[in-house]
């Protein structure tokens, strides 16, 4: 069994494209736009066969920021090495996105960082 792929509702969909395309080197399709329901999408693609879909309509409803919620919480990158992690860590913190944690190696063994990136969507970059 394959995970497809995960799907993300944001509010701004061009800006989500381009910070996946900027900092995690995703590859885009063609917008899909369903003139019924509002809804615009891109399929994001990622080196190993990754894919993740980012959505947009007009009916959704933003939910206050709690990192402590219940259901899905971050989505996390790979970037092969310690390195790697701390480069592109500074990357997104000189951009203005606020680190959340990290870089450190946690108790189970990772290294990563997290990020609080667009529209309050953690990003987690491990080695």
């Amino acid at each position: 069994m394959k995970l497809e792929h995960i799907a993300l509702y944001v509010s701004d969909l061009e800006k989500a494209r381009e910070f996946f395309i900027t900092y995690f080197g995703a590859a885009s399709n063609a917008m899909y736009h369903n003139p019924r329901t509002g809804l615009r999408t891109y399929f994001l693609s990622f080196g190993d066969g990754a894919r993740l879909e980012i959505m947009q309509r007009p009916d959704t409803v933003a939910a206050p920021f709690e990192p402590m919620r219940l259901g899905y919480i971050h989505i996390a990158f790979s970037v092969g090495s310690k390195e790697n992690v701390d480069a592109l860590t500074r990357r997104l913190a000189d951009a203005g996105y606020e680190v959340m944690s990290g870089p450190r190696t946690t108790g189970d063994g990772y290294y990563e960082s997290c990020v609080r990136a667009f529209e309050d969507n953690i990003i987690e970059i491990t080695e």
